[in-house]
């Protein structure tokens, strides 16, 4: 049985390729054409990971009472006839929201460097390594991806691209500006240390991000 956190951070309409209002019956033959792929059975395309998460994602979007909850926490269209606009709160988040968006394509040029084979993250691994609610990460994957800073690979994991490099080199990003969106247990060597050496750890990446500033 999936758990509620299974739930909130995959998106399922992403997993299945679908947009958010697909009726019944293109969900139905997403699932089938992706399952057929991704099926272990296939000994050219199949693919455990994602077959769990095709499963998953047709579970939640075959159930009408699933599927109102997983959009009642997506936010879709709970709008109504009446949307709002933030106020003031919205001008706060400006400068924030271009900090998180540099923090996600560190992370992605980071493991792009250290894990050439395997150079992308899952969102639900970005959200655990970066301070932000699901509604902030989601705009700003969506602002890298429009920007073509970020792609989604075949199996819908992000990467950054040459011209996410390109900009972040040119960005010159400030390490600690950078470092206040950063969990500290998402930097290496942070697990499982005393607290006097996880400063050290930090100290690490934030002379790796000075490098990249040039």
């Amino acid at each position: 049985m999936p758990t509620s956190l299974d739930v909130k951070s995959q998106d399922h309409y992403a997993i299945l390729g679908v947009e958010p209002h697909a009726v019944s019956e293109t969900i139905q033959r997403a699932y089938s054409k992706l399952a057929q792929r991704y099926n272990s059975r296939n000994v050219d395309t199949g693919d455990a990971s994602m077959f769990e998460a095709l499963n998953l994602a047709y579970e939640v979007l075959s159930d009408p009472a699933r599927r109102k909850e997983f959009d009642g926490v997506q936010g879709i269209g709970q709008e109504g006839a009446n949307p709002k606009f933030s106020g003031v709160e919205f001008f706060d988040a400006l400068g924030p929201e271009a900090g998180l968006r540099t923090a996600i394509l560190c992370l992605l040029y980071d493991r792009r460097r250290n894990r050439p084979s395997a150079p992308g993250l899952t969102m639900r691994q970005v959200e655990t390594m970066v301070e932000g609610t699901a509604v902030e990460l989601s705009a700003a994957v969506w602002y890298l991806k429009q920007r073509a800073l970020v792609l989604s690979d075949d199996k819908s994991n992000m990467q950054i691209t040459a011209d996410g490099m390109d900009f972040l080199v040119s960005a010159k990003p400030v390490p600690a500006d950078v470092m206040a969106f950063i969990k500290p247990a998402a930097v290496a060597g942070s697990r499982a240390q005393p607290e006097g050496e996880k400063g050290s750890a930090l100290s690490g990446l934030n002379r790796a991000l000075t490098k990249v500033s040039g």
